[in-house]
């Protein structure tokens, strides 16, 4: 007993059970001086998002399928630009309320149903933290080759069928314990990092631009090469790359209120996140066009990887300042790295696992484990043993989708952005989100079927035999799942309403807490509001939703 004691987050000494299960500091609301993001650092932390190597080889696929490199282009503009509302209306809870999605969640699925979608983003981004640390390990490496080139002379103690090399290993290890100082410092602070990564990466990736231009003596013969796909191959070649694009992004839009929680007013979280998300990935994308369109000139082939280009610029013997250049554009694509599984990976896992176990869990635990995950699912090994593994994990967008329409339907549609903050830490039968034992049904029916539509051309993406009609649904995965949930979820509210809901009675669109006084830690929480002079800590009032609140005992109850 002693020893789990021991193990318990510092604030969970003296809750009961319940309260042990519902909440610790960070699934709480975020305290003022906590709500740190502004305007900049939402535009910092696409920038530094943006540019990974991902991103950078994003139209390769689309180009080598008989896009032109302009139509790829096309393609990446218009999936991004759709999807950054898409985050901005699945953020804005965590704006307003200052809670991150696992709380989020519990006011569409429940206070326990929630722990299924929490864990399920929290498994992938485990897994994904491992894939992409896999990448920032061949970026350590180019690193390292260009600072000691006899790196690349090691020899090899390992088996054939570990998957890796020595040498390889050896930078999967350094850039993965690099990572770990990372996952130590709080949300509000990591900001920091990703101000640092789009201070550097952008100079890099100009650096990486101009120097493959004049190396191949103009842009190479990708600019010139037409597409092969013609008529109605050509528009359903379109949809499919640009829907990809919205697909990436699924991860992100469904715990957009972890970072949106920490912003300092409502319109940080929204106006630079709805126009960098689709401006930093074109920009990025266009590079990286441009840069293996030049390594076709160079080689006569086109290298897609900047990795492996970077690594073709150090054979043969190349100059000290070449050497240099590599290094520090390997060096920025570290950064990149590192940012990338710090916001895509690793404060998403936190806070899910977080509120998994949330007596012995916080984000800074949850990130670690993530880590540790990560390593131990040896994630090279997945990369060289299964094509599909990635299209794997981004085909799973699928089951995203479908929560995000649940919960978007939730904030704006079923309570027109009335919450009530104590009801999400409180198992009273009475409460807003206890719904069944604690489990909302109608969200789950509605989030099944938009799984169900898209699962016979998800098996298609996973490499089986379907038919063409399953497969074109598919390609329309994040609107068929997220169109379907949200429309069975609002049909189930008005057949089977819920407190609050928009069967009960007819309210308006208001941002607010119904509740009362919210009181967690000693922090005053706010109503909710529109306004900009900030949410987190307000003046507080006992006015409720069109009546007055009176205490009663140690809660409040609507008259």
């Amino acid at each position: 007993m002693n020893i789990l004691r021991k193990l318990e987050v510092e604030d969970s000494e003296g809750k009961s059970y319940s309260q042990t299960f519902l909440t610790n500091e960070d699934l709480s609301p975020v305290p003022r001086e906590k709500q740190t993001w502004k305007h900049r650092n939402f535009v910092a932390f696409w920038i530094a998002d943006s540019f990974n190597v991902n991103t950078w080889m994003i139209a390769s696929s689309m180009i080598q399928a008989g896009l032109s490199w302009w139509q790829a282009w096309i393609c990446v503009w218009i999936g991004y630009g759709v999807v950054a509302p898409f985050i901005v209306l699945n953020a804005r809870p965590g704006a307003i309320f200052h809670i991150t999605f696992p709380v989020v969640a519990r006011t569409s699925f429940g206070l326990y149903g929630s722990l299924w979608c929490t864990f399920n983003r929290g498994a992938m981004a485990c897994v994904w933290y491992g894939v992409q640390a896999s990448i920032g390990g061949t970026c350590m490496f180019v690193m390292l080759r260009a600072m000691w080139p006899g790196i690349n002379n090691i020899p090899n103690g390992l088996p054939d069928s570990a998957g890796i090399t020595s040498k390889e290993m050896l930078a999967f290890f350094l850039f993965w314990f690099i990572s770990l100082p990372a996952i130590w410092f709080p949300v509000h602070q990591i900001r920091h990092l990703f101000t640092l990564k789009a201070m550097i990466t952008p100079i890099a990736g100009l650096i990486f631009f101009v120097w493959c231009i004049v190396k191949a003596k103009g842009v190479g013969p990708i600019i010139r090469q037409p597409g092969t796909m013609h008529g109605s191959e050509l528009g359903w070649g379109m949809v499919m790359n640009l829907m990809s694009c919205i697909s990436n992004m699924a991860t992100l839009l469904t715990n957009a209120p972890d970072f949106a929680s920490r912003a300092h007013t409502p319109s940080a979280a929204l106006y630079p996140q709805l126009f960098s998300v689709p401006l930093t990935f074109s920009i990025v994308s266009f590079i990286g066009i441009i840069v293996s369109s030049s390594s076709q000139a160079i080689y006569g082939e086109a290298i897609w990887s900047p990795i492996d280009l970077l690594n073709m610029f150090l054979d043969d013997q190349p100059s000290h300042g070449t050497r240099f250049g590599v290094w520090f554009i390997a060096f920025a694509f570290v950064i990149a790295q590192i940012g990338t599984n710090i916001s895509a990976n690793s404060v998403s896992a936190g806070c899910d696992l977080t509120s998994l176990v949330p007596r012995f869990i916080n984000i800074r635990r949850g990130g670690y484990i993530a880590a540790i995950v990560g390593y131990c699912i040896l994630p090279w090994k997945l990369l060289a043993s299964s094509n599909g593994f990635v299209s794997y994990l981004s085909a799973y967008s699928v089951f995203l989708s479908s929560i995000a329409g649940v919960m978007v339907t939730e904030y704006y549609f079923i309570r027109k952005g009335h919450y009530r903050m104590k009801d999400l830490y409180d198992t009273r039968k009475d409460g807003w989100y206890w719904y069944t034992y604690g489990i909302n049904f109608r969200a789950y029916t509605a989030y099944i079927a938009g799984i169900l539509i898209n699962v016979v051309g998800f098996a298609g993406a996973t490499g089986r035999t379907v038919p063409v009609a399953a497969t074109r649904i598919y390609e329309m995965s994040f609107f068929t799942g997220f169109g379907t949930s949200m429309v069975i979820y609002l049909l189930l509210n008005w057949a089977f309403p819920v407190p609050g809901g928009i069967g009960e009675k007819s309210v308006s669109f208001e941002e607010v807490d119904v509740s009362g006084v919210w009181d967690s830690a000693g922090h005053g929480q706010a109503k909710g509001s529109d306004s900009e002079s900030g949410t987190g800590n307000a003046e507080l009032d006992e006015v409720g939703d069109g009546g007055s609140l009176t205490k009663d005992g140690d809660d409040f109850k609507e008259e």
